[in-house]
């Protein structure tokens, strides 16, 4: 099953864009194969505007969102895990989707023990005989 991280990105950034906002991510700087401009990291976070007027050659796909900025002035390319972004909004008026931290669980793990928290052995049935 695909993970459902990047389409939730792929749609807050076009309701986003059709609204007239400015979308915006939310990076965690220090995750594992980030390639950002660290002099703009704060906090081990870099917020990026990610409208299509900001940004060149957008490609999000199921595991990298890549794509090149410039940054004062100067062309940067950047390659973002989808793992790394915690969170999407507009900047507008804030709306927009912040992602739990990973603990280690890929999201497919994730989203399959979420659906299915209880164990059913432990349930009884529900319906019910009426005679």
């Amino acid at each position: 099953m695909t993970a459902i991280k990047p389409y939730l990105i792929r749609a807050i950034r076009d309701w986003a864009v059709e609204n007239g906002f400015t979308p915006h991510v939310v990076v965690d700087a220090s995750a594992s194969a980030v390639d950002v401009p660290t002099e703009f990291v704060k906090n081990g976070r870099i917020l990026l505007n990610i409208h299509p007027r900001a940004v060149h050659d957008f490609d999000l796909q199921e595991e990298w969102l890549v794509f090149s900025a410039r940054f004062g002035g100067q062309a940067r390319a950047l390659a973002i895990p989808v793992a790394a972004i915690r969170a999407i909004y507009a900047r507008e008026n804030s709306q927009g989707v912040a992602f739990p931290e990973d603990s280690g669980v890929g999201e497919d793990d994730q989203a399959n023990s979420c659906a299915g928290t209880d164990d059913p052995s432990k349930k009884g049935p529900h319906l019910k005989i009426v005679k």
